[in-house]
């Protein structure tokens, strides 16, 4: 893989062309993010800097899109890197060897990855800012899932190093 910097270098060409789904299918194969239930990326309107919106679509068991801001590449790249990889981990859910059907599960996984990178380890860690941002829409889905059901139980373990990890950012301020 390329140095961060070099890839950073690319991913700005790109964007300076305005080439977006290219800069998105760089940091794929950079990043080895491809999965087979990816059909592709498509773009969506232009991204505020305090509401950034990607989406997977797609009939769960089909092969999914991923919809991502025509300006995605001004953003923070550590930031969008992150965000792919969320997107990445719905792109599995819903492939036909998984087809997770409830979506607090997909959510709750998918911002657990963007904390801690059990799927995708080579993805840089979010700012301490952003990580809390993100253990909190996490806490979030978990706390949609039935109360002591099956689902929080599964994940009782993981919410614990959320919160451990929240608790740890607070003490950083």
């Amino acid at each position: 893989m390329k140095s961060f910097e070099s890839i950073l270098q690319h991913v700005n060409t790109f964007h300076e062309l305005g080439e977006t789904i290219q800069a998105a299918e760089f940091i794929l194969k950079e990043y080895g993010l491809h999965h087979p239930n990816l059909k592709g990326f498509e773009l969506r309107d232009r991204a505020l800097p305090s509401m950034i919106v990607l989406t997977t679509e797609g009939v769960i068991g089909e092969p999914q899109i991923i919809r991502i801001p025509e300006n995605a590449f001004e953003f923070e790249l550590v930031m969008m890197l992150n965000l792919i990889a969320h997107e990445m981990v719905h792109v599995i859910q819903k492939s036909p060897n998984v087809k997770l059907e409830d979506k607090n599960e997909r959510e709750w996984q998918a911002y657990y990855e963007m904390l801690f990178h059990k799927i995708y380890p080579q993805i840089p860690e979010a700012s301490n800012f952003h990580k809390k941002l993100f253990a909190e829409k996490a806490l979030l889905y978990y706390n949609r899932m039935e109360k002591d059901g099956e689902l929080q139980q599964k994940y009782a373990n993981q919410k614990k190093e959320v919160e451990l990890l929240l608790v740890n950012l607070e003490s950083k301020k």
